[in-house]
């Protein structure tokens, strides 16, 4: 059976509190890898927590994390935007709150603090790239339809995370161009890297919930669903 528990965790230094979802399948027995589940744009969502639950299934520890803290979930594109500013403004500031996500999670009596994964979606996606550019030493990063602008943090040595990037090629978030440099920064850092392009596909192509083709933003059945047994493969590898 899949348990799922609500836990209010806290950033000490900045005295602010956050609400994330732990889920897992109750009949295994000891400890599992556990897998961080980064959010869109607008927050913590069912979404993000169905994610977790999904992980859960596939025998990890999933983490549906909150990068902006307690209530601040938006509910339009406009409010969604207000609440990501910040993060894109100062992205030491993202790198604080996803390092207290990772944090969390290995504090987690079920989770091998050995084999700690990630996983996001559009913002969560940028949100696991910077965390694997930071140099800290996860098992591995999946960024689904992600943003690939770098940080504009001085990060030095080699990136330690095995990173998956599995991205639509008509994202207009995220152009031909744009994946191209990614790969090649990956590269120069020495990362075990894959990057997954899916034709005729845009971005937030695993929401059901994405319907504005218009703007390039819209789900993608089949595109979906090899991403997710891409991903599924990636960690079966690692761990």
């Amino acid at each position: 059976m899949i348990q799922s528990e609500k836990l209010i965790y806290q950033d000490e230094n900045k005295n602010q509190k956050f609400e994330g979802v732990f889920c897992w399948d109750d009949e295994i027995v000891g400890k599992r890898p556990g897998i961080l589940v980064a959010h869109t744009f607008k927050g913590q969502s069912g979404f993000e927590i169905q994610k977790a639950e999904e992980m859960a299934r596939l025998g990890y520890v999933g983490f549906a994390l909150d990068m902006y803290g307690i209530g601040n979930r938006a509910t339009t594109p406009e409010e969604a935007d207000a609440l990501m500013k910040p993060f894109l403004d100062d992205r030491s500031l993202l790198l604080n709150n996803i390092m207290l996500a990772v944090d969390t999670l290995k504090k987690n009596d079920r989770v091998d603090v050995n084999k700690v994964g990630g996983i996001g979606f559009c913002f969560g996606g940028k949100t696991m790239l910077d965390l694997a550019r930071s140099g800290y030493d996860l098992k591995g990063v999946v960024s689904f339809h992600g943003i690939y602008d770098q940080p504009g943090i001085e990060h030095h040595g080699d990136i330690m995370s095995s990173v998956l990037v599995l991205h639509g090629w008509d994202d207009p978030l995220a152009d031909p161009a744009s994946t191209v440099d990614l790969g090649n920064e990956l590269t120069e850092r020495n990362a075990d890297w894959q990057i997954l392009a899916f034709g005729h596909t845009g971005h937030a192509f695993t929401n059901p919930a994405a319907k504005f083709p218009e703007k390039g933003m819209f789900y993608q059945e089949k595109s979906n669903r090899r991403a997710w047994q891409a991903m599924i493969n990636f960690f079966e590898e690692l761990f």
